[in-house]
């Protein structure tokens, strides 16, 4: 598997060979699915909550005497059944998040990246030298590349700050580094681009 590898002046500098352990495994399209399904269950944060009779304030003291007025008798006006009161079996906090076995987690990455790969939308950049954040040189870059229009993933060895600011103001370009690679944002993207950092850390972690 191959992919082309440009400058960041957007020259084609030639093609490099795409290790097949990461982007030449079948994809499996259960387990893609399975991977989006948990990560976005994660993001959910189950804040959702109601107050019990314990915890509405007041409502201490007895709002009548229990006989003689013909009215029912009631303990208390924080009950369920008064305004103002509780509520009954409402929502509690909840935790969502799941997991999944660490190889399931493998699979679906390389099977994410194997199947950009196979459609070839899977470019080699080399590493990011800008000493400060430059969002005009990611833009050329794009340009060039025919990336102009497209969601782009860039995959670097670290997404540091210059990074980020260089390519946050671009509409459907994200940013990961090697070590927080998530399926959701893999397939979301139409394009992965990596650096040559990045894509030597990756053959050697799913190596390792």
């Amino acid at each position: 598997m191959k992919a082309k590898h440009y400058s960041w002046e957007g020259g084609l500098k030639g093609e490099v060979d795409l290790p097949e352990i990461v982007f030449g495994v079948e994809p499996n399209e259960h387990v893609l699915w399975q991977s989006v399904k948990v990560y976005q269950a994660n993001q959910r944060q189950g804040t959702a909550a109601t107050k019990t009779r314990s915890l509405v304030s007041g409502g201490n003291v007895k709002p009548w005497k229990q006989k003689g007025t013909g009215r029912a008798r009631h303990g208390t006006t924080r009950s369920p059944i008064w305004v103002g009161g509780a509520t009954t079996f409402g929502p509690r906090p909840r935790d969502y998040a799941q997991s999944l076995p660490r190889k399931v987690r493998r699979l679906a990455l390389t099977s994410a990246m194997s199947l950009r790969a196979r459609e070839g939308n899977v470019t080699v950049v080399d590493d990011f030298v800008l000493e400060s954040p430059r969002t005009r040189t990611v833009a050329g870059f794009m340009k060039l590349a025919g990336l102009t229009g497209k969601k782009v993933c860039f995959i670097t060895q670290e997404a540091t700050e210059t990074v980020v600011k260089s390519c946050r103001n671009l509409a459907g370009v994200a940013v990961l580094s090697g070590s927080a690679l998530n399926v959701y944002d893999l397939m979301n993207a139409q394009v992965l681009v990596v650096t040559e950092g990045a894509l030597k850390g990756l053959e050697e972690a799913f190596r390792a």
